[in-house]
C-alpha cells in the first residue's frame, strides 16, 4: 500500500482510543490497529484499502459510546489490508476519536448524527469526503441498547430519493439477523443523520445497528456488526 493510505479528514476530533478501557481489551494486537489508533490522536482517521472501482465507505464511532462497530471496523481493516479486493474501501473506524476516548455519545455537546448538514462539523466533513472521493455508497455502523429505539439488530434505509438504499438494506438482512427499517423519504424522521444526508445527495447509504449496552461491549455484538459489514461488501461484489 502507498504511504498515504491513512488520512485525517477532521483535525478537531482527535482522542486517545486506548483510554477507553471497555474498548481497549478488544483492540487487535496488530500493526494496522496500532497505526489507526495512533492516527486517531490527530483527528478522524480514514484508511483506504484497494484502488479500483467501485468505491465505498464504512463508518463507525459516530457515537463514541457505541463500541461494537468500532471493534468490528478494526477487525475488518486488519483482515482486508493488503489483500485482493474488487474495488476500494474507505474505512473510518473512529469517526469521533475524542468521543470514543470519553465513551460519550456526544462531541462537544452535539450529536454528530444530527449534524451532518452543519458546515464544518465532523460528520459534514465525512459527507464532503464522500463527494470528493466519488464514493458510490456508504454504510454507517452503530449499536443500540436493549429496550431502546430501535433496540433490535436492524438496517435503516429509505426509498427516496435513492432507492438503492432499500436494496442494500434488503441484501444485508438476507444474510444476517437484521431487520429492515425503511422510510419512504430520506430525512423525514429527523435531520442531520449521515445516512439521510448521503441519500439526499444521491449516494446510496444505510445505517446498520446491532444490540449492545451503551459504553459496553455485549457478548457477540462485535461479531454481528462485522457480519453486517461483510454483507455490505458482498452487495457490491468487493469481496
Amino acid at each position: 500500500m502507498v504511504k498515504d493510505d491513512i488520512k485525517i479528514i477532521s483535525k478537531k476530533t482527535g482522542g486517545r482510543i486506548s483510554e477507553n478501557k471497555n474498548l481497549r481489551e478488544y483492540i487487535p494486537n496488530s500493526i494496522i490497529a496500532d497505526r489507526l489508533i495512533k492516527a486517531a490522536r490527530y483527528g478522524t482517521p480514514m484508511m483506504r484499502i484497494g484502488d479500483l472501482s467501485p468505491k465505498i465507505m464504512l463508518i463507525a464511532g459516530v457515537h463514541g459510546n457505541e463500541l461494537p462497530p468500532q471493534i468490528a471496523a478494526l477487525w475488518l481493516a486488519e483482515e482486508l489490508y493488503g489483500g485482493d479486493i474488487n474495488g476500494t474501501i474507505y474505512i473510518i473506524p473512529f469517526a469521533i476519536p475524542e468521543a470514543t476516548m470519553k465513551n460519550s455519545r456526544r462531541f462537544k455537546g452535539f450529536d454528530m448524527n444530527r449534524s451532518a448538514f452543519v458546515s464544518g462539523s465532523a460528520s459534514n466533513k465525512i459527507i464532503k469526503t464522500v463527494d470528493n472521493l466519488r464514493v458510490i455508497s456508504l454504510a454507517d455502523f452503530h449499536s443500540t441498547k436493549p429496550r431502546s429505539n430501535p433496540g433490535i439488530e436492524s438496517v435503516f434505509c429509505s426509498k427516496n430519493p435513492c432507492p438503492e438504499s432499500f436494496m442494500i438494506a434488503k441484501h444485508i438482512t438476507k444474510t444476517t439477523l437484521s431487520k429492515v427499517i425503511c422510510h419512504n423519504n430520506a430525512g423525514s424522521l429527523y435531520g442531520g443523520a449521515i445516512e439521510d444526508e448521503s441519500n439526499l445527495k444521491g449516494t446510496a447509504a444505510v445505517t446498520c445497528e446491532v444490540v449492545s449496552e451503551n459504553c459496553e461491549v455485549t457478548h457477540g455484538s462485535p461479531e454481528k456488526s462485522y457480519n453486517q459489514m461483510i454483507s455490505y461488501l458482498t452487495y457490491f461484489g468487493i469481496i
